[in-house]
């Protein structure tokens, strides 16, 4: 029988062997129990050594293509259902698509990455990064970060917990999942407008959920049997409304009646400029009624992939139970350099010069959109957080607005899509937490150049 083999510089000799005779194989060019040359008479008709033959021998062997009978060589293994075998063919990585010059990023959700105090940071690392930290987490996080959480959440949000209430988890939508899966996939209400990845979770769960209007006091109380109520009491996202204290008391008071609960997802609470930080709901809670959402993606870096659930005294064995087999998904070092951060005082004072840095792009945000786009639109939501809405003209309605904007090299967000019920027309998001200042007037200015063009 003769074998006829091609072999190439771009790829390694014996996995070509492999994939070919692998190919002849599925393809039955080689019947079953055919046997295969020798190693070396393989060897002297390709020109290679033995020992390449024989990985790809043995390979093909591992794999069961193949089998051997002592002192009688290799033979082809018999498979037995038919199999159409296709090779695939080389990938080739695509380049990346270069971007337009000059993009300024107004999209909401961003940070201030030249903000982070990198050499601390790396210095912290380096302390961690030590031996007898290779091992992973405890699923519910270290100690010591979860007892500085909440020591943190005392000082900072008046939030009275313990570290073993305090649940690590890789990002919101991660603990999201698994706080509605431990309510065995119960309906959840969602405030409208409201966080669009949420609904993604729910949707991708199967959970059936209902959209729940806001009014000027904040999430309005539902009317409809639910388990849990997702809510942003301290700034509504996206519209940032603050909850006022009457509207909680009625949600707390709604979940003690109905035997629900509520989440608040407290995002960006740290940075509020005008006045004192709003109160968490939580800290009106006497009934083990709300479960709190916080992370670390605003006041540190997204890439970190940290946040974390204050779970009430009153579930936490069961959640516990429910989590038994859990492993952490976040890492161990990581978690240990958050907690010496904050156990040293950096995370205070880092906040405390986001907050000042970011009021100052606020300020230079409202005075740009007044100086260059004018009195017809109108600023929303713009006590806290790192965004505001802006209600556009009638002349234009937002898909317009943003492919303007786009065309032009500036980046903008939809609110349309995080409605549920009645869809706005004319307005949309503008972040300011990633752009200096000098692109934030380079981009309102620009942005008024494009939208203002057709101005009567």
């Amino acid at each position: 029988m003769e074998i006829q083999i091609l072999l190439s510089d771009d790829k390694t000799k014996y996995s070509q062997i492999y994939e070919q005779l692998k190919q002849a194989i599925l393809e039955r060019k080689l019947a079953a129990h055919t046997k295969l040359p020798s190693k070396r008479r393989l060897a002297d008709m390709l020109n290679i050594s033995v020992i390449t033959v024989q990985f790809a021998y043995e390979q093909l062997q591992s794999e069961g293509y193949c089998y051997t009978i002592e002192r009688q060589g290799y033979f082809v293994s018999e498979i037995e259902e038919e199999w159409t075998y296709q090779v695939n063919e080389k990938i080739i990585p695509l380049k990346d698509t270069p971007k337009p010059e000059q993009v300024i990023n107004l999209k909401n959700g961003q940070v201030d990455a030249a903000g982070f105090p990198y050499k601390i940071w790396n210095r912290l690392y380096r302390r961690e990064l030590m031996e007898t930290n290779v091992n992973r987490a405890t699923w519910q996080g270290e100690y010591i970060l979860r007892e500085q959480i909440a020591a943190y959440l005392q000082q900072a949000r008046g939030l009275t917990c313990g570290p073993e209430q305090v649940y690590i988890f890789s990002g919101f939508q991660q603990q999201l999942m698994n706080v509605c899966l431990f309510f065995n996939r119960s309906t959840v209400g969602m405030e409208d407008p409201g966080f669009i990845r949420a609904r993604s979770v729910l949707e991708q769960l199967h959970i059936p959920y209902h959209p729940v209007p806001l009014d000027e006091d904040g999430c309005c109380v539902p009317n409809v049997q639910m388990k849990l109520l997702f809510t942003t009491p301290a700034h509504q996202y996206p519209t940032g409304t603050i909850m006022s204290v009457s509207r909680r008391v009625e949600l707390i008071q709604w979940a003690i009646k109905q035997d629900a609960y509520i989440i608040e997802d407290d995002y960006d609470s740290e940075f509020r400029y005008k006045g004192a930080p709003i109160a968490t709901m939580s800290n009106l809670d006497s009934s083990d009624r709300v479960i709190y959402f916080g992370t670390f993606s605003k006041t540190l870096l997204p890439s970190l992939r940290m946040s974390y659930v204050v779970i009430p005294k009153s579930l936490q064995s069961d959640f516990e139970r429910f989590n038994t087999l859990l492993k952490s998904t976040v890492s161990k070092i990581d978690q240990l350099v958050v907690a010496k951060f904050i156990q040293e005082g950096h995370y205070s004072s880092h906040i405390a010069k986001m907050r000042t840095l970011y009021r100052s792009k606020r300020l230079c945000l409202m005075e740009s959109i007044n100086n260059y786009l004018g009195e017809e639109y109108e600023v929303i939501g713009d006590a806290a957080g790192l965004h505001v809405i802006v209600q556009l003209p009638k002349r234009f309605d937002e898909s317009t607005a943003i492919k303007l904007a786009r065309a032009n090299g500036i980046e903008i967000d939809a609110i349309s899509p995080m409605y549920q019920l009645h869809k706005p027309s004319h307005q949309v998001i503008l972040g300011y937490g990633a752009p200096s200042i000098e692109e934030i007037q380079r981009g309102i200015s620009l942005l008024a150049s494009v939208w203002n063009v057709n101005k009567v």
